[in-house]
């Protein structure tokens, strides 16, 4: 075998094998271009919301459209960007301490937040946790570089503020709840002013203690104390109630009693009147009769337990008549006695 005839049978091998179909080749290739592109293109197009969020859109880094829960489109590539914020839920940040667990009461203390000056200048460990609503997504994102640090500088600056004008009493026992009012007041209006997109929704003081055990427990004596006289005013307001019902009651009676003695009186000073009255007009028509009679009847009511006889002389003749009561039966029975005539005994007055 020569050369040739390698060379020969070599050639007429090489042009067995085909050489690739270079159109087919690129069609493949654009074809898994598009393909991959459309996947690209499909998966960051669209995106989801919550019900808990909302999405801000940026265009070019320009801000184009705030969207609620659901499914949006958005141009790929960049040119629209989306940033999801939790608008509807309720964020809690804590000052003075941190519940990170690093201890064995399960959270930290954070002195330079927590320890504040009082009004009459003493110095008490007051921890507060706020929560807090993201009420603008946009303003939240784009009007402060970190609106929740400035959120927390405010807090701390007006919880100082009220705390320093509060006395020490008021901080540990039961000035809470004015203070927890106070800031919440104070950082609202703060918020409006410096409108970062966050609305404060609660104020809670989490422990307010002074910075000594001594003074602790001093005021947990005070505390127990003033405890004891609530429970004390209580229950002398439970005994006050108890009896006031039945003095009520006694205070009418005595009342409607001396209504009845008052209305009593009135109605005999009536009725005297109007017996000195028919007296009176008696005495007009028969002036002497009614002036003896009157007479009479003063030495008997003078002189109880006296028989009275009326000496009435004519022509020499005595003749006595006993004197009682003129509308009493007595007068019949003590004139009569044995007598049964009827006729006055003779030289028998007294």
């Amino acid at each position: 075998m020569n050369f040739s005839d390698m060379f020969g049978s070599s050639g007429q091998s090489g042009s067995s094998i085909k050489p690739p179909d270079m159109k087919k080749v690129k069609r493949y290739v654009i074809i898994a271009v598009i393909v991959v592109l459309a996947l690209m293109i499909g998966t960051t197009s669209w995106y989801t919301v919550n019900d808990k969020e909302q999405a801000v859109i940026t265009t070019f880094g320009k801000v184009t459209d705030v969207n609620d829960a659901g499914v949006h489109f958005k141009i790929p590539f960049g040119i629209q960007k989306v940033r999801k914020v939790d608008v509807n839920v309720y964020h809690r940040m804590e000052l003075g301490y941190r519940t990170d667990g690093s201890d064995q009461l399960g959270y930290s203390v954070v002195a330079n937040e927590s320890k504040m000056i009082t009004g009459d200048y003493n110095i008490v460990n007051v921890d507060f946790f706020i929560e807090y609503k993201i009420s603008d997504p946009v303003k939240y994102l784009f009007s402060s570089y970190d609106p929740e640090e400035v959120l927390r500088n405010l807090v701390q600056s007006q919880i100082r503020n009220v705390v320093g004008s509060t006395s020490v009493d008021a901080v540990l026992t039961d000035g809470k709840e004015a203070i927890q009012m106070k800031v919440r007041e104070l950082v609202t209006q703060t918020l409006e002013i410096y409108d970062v997109g966050i609305m404060l929704t609660d104020v809670k003081i989490q422990d307010s203690e002074p910075p000594t055990e001594e003074v602790i427990s001093a005021f947990k004596s005070v505390e127990t104390a003033k405890q004891n006289a609530d429970t004390l005013i209580n229950q002398a307001r439970a005994y006050a109630n108890s009896k006031l019902p039945a003095a009520n009651a006694k205070a009418d009676s005595l009342t409607q009693n001396a209504e009845y003695l008052k209305q009593k009186r009135i109605n005999e000073a009536i009725e005297k009147v109007a017996m000195f009255e028919a007296m009176y007009s008696e005495y007009k028509l028969n002036p002497d009769i009614t002036r003896s009679r009157m007479y009479y009847e003063m030495i008997t009511g003078t002189l109880p337990g006296v028989k009275l006889y009326i000496d009435m002389s004519e022509g020499g003749v005595q003749k006595l008549l006993p004197l009682e009561n003129f509308t009493g039966n007595d007068l019949i029975n003590n004139t009569t006695g044995n007598n049964t005539s009827g006729a006055p005994t003779e030289g028998s007055g007294e």
